[in-house]
């Protein structure tokens, strides 16, 4: 090779070296001293909430801007998605969701609803907690074999028509075919955990952390984790999956259960993100994710932070509203719509 033509390679090199270096350095001047909303569909000191503004002030020490809890309530989450989804994709918006709550929601074609969860551009899961079947104190059912065998009509408590408390509940006694009430009208986990306890209620499903809550309280007892793997307090207590005889279908109702489950918490930005910033916050949301003193912050207060990158939390979501057969839709519909 002439020492042109060396040259000229070594050259090209470094300007391909350094160009990703430049693109993501003027990632960084944007976003400098700009205001950022942080979008959350719900209202203010709801687990949602507490986590966005739990995860802003590390989020706005990264980016060198003002990131700013903006609270959006209405029909759900929905009315906030909707607005995201329209918004221009210029990074200076985004929302931390509630994706379980989002993909029901689109699964069973709620009125108003604007958006597709797999059109989204992603930052980040932040934590996908799974459920608990947790029923009234001792002396009562302590395993899910005592439970089955008891033949009877199961009282799930829930909120609304479409809420998780209720469809845990639908999914987790479809899967085990047993008989159930599903009723509607609690105001929230606590007060349906609490007609649990009072004997009101035979059984709630509920995230691991509120359980985990009433449980030390010794307000409920846990009978299983309802996903295939074990919850993080409950390793003494059996998943779902083995504690049951589960034919196919039964696997299949808890497994996409746990698919929309996994969704969880997720930092979303509106569609048709530009390339670099949105690898550029990627990054800087996987960083700040990282943080072992923002962790530290949420373990002392039960706000766990489990990072998943954006690529498998495209793909979850893919998995959950993209690939769903006809059929199959239309039997989450019925259960989550409480149709018989």
């Amino acid at each position: 090779m002439s020492l042109f033509r060396a040259g000229l390679l070594a050259a090209v090199m470094a300007t391909l070296t350094l160009a990703p270096v430049q693109a993501q350095d003027g990632e960084k001047a944007f976003f400098q001293g700009k205001t950022i909303r942080m979008v959350v569909g719900s209202g203010t000191g709801g687990g949602y909430d507490v986590y966005a503004r739990l995860i802003s002030p590390y989020l706005s020490k990264a980016l060198d801007a003002n990131v700013i809890v903006e609270n959006q309530p209405g029909a759900g989450g929905i009315t906030s998605l909707n607005r995201l989804y329209m918004s221009p994709p210029d990074g200076l918006t985004m929302s931390f969701a509630n994706g379980t709550s989002a993909a029901f929601a689109q699964l069973t074609d709620q009125p108003g609803l604007r958006f597709d969860m797999a059109q989204f551009d992603y930052l980040a899961t932040v934590g996908a907690p799974p459920g608990l079947w947790l029923v009234g104190p001792e002396p009562g059912f302590t395993t899910v074999k005592e439970a089955l065998a008891s033949k009877k009509l199961w009282r799930w408590a829930a909120s609304g028509p479409a809420d998780g408390l209720g469809n845990g509940a639908a999914f987790t006694c479809a899967a085990l075919k047993i008989e159930c009430q599903i009723v509607m009208g609690y105001t929230g986990s606590n007060q349906a955990a609490l007609a649990v306890t009072k004997g009101e209620m035979d059984a709630i499903y509920i995230p691991e952390s509120s359980a985990n809550h009433f449980v030390k309280a010794q307000q409920n007892f846990a009978l299983a984790t309802v996903a295939r793997k074990k919850s993080r307090w409950f390793l003494d207590r059996p998943t779902i999956f083995e504690a049951a005889d589960l034919d196919a279908d039964g696997q299949w109702l808890l497994d996409f259960l746990g698919g929309v489950e996994d969704l969880g918490r997720v930092m979303i930005l509106p569609p048709h993100m530009p390339k670099a910033r949105l690898a550029f916050l990627q990054g800087v949301v996987k960083q700040v994710l990282h943080d072992p003193q923002l962790i530290a912050d949420g373990e002392r207060t039960e706000r766990i932070i489990e990072y998943l990158d954006p690529e498998s939390t495209l793909k979850n979501v893919q998995s959950v509203v993209s690939k769903i057969t006809p059929d199959q839709k239309v039997r989450v519909k019925a259960l989550v719509s409480r149709e018989k």
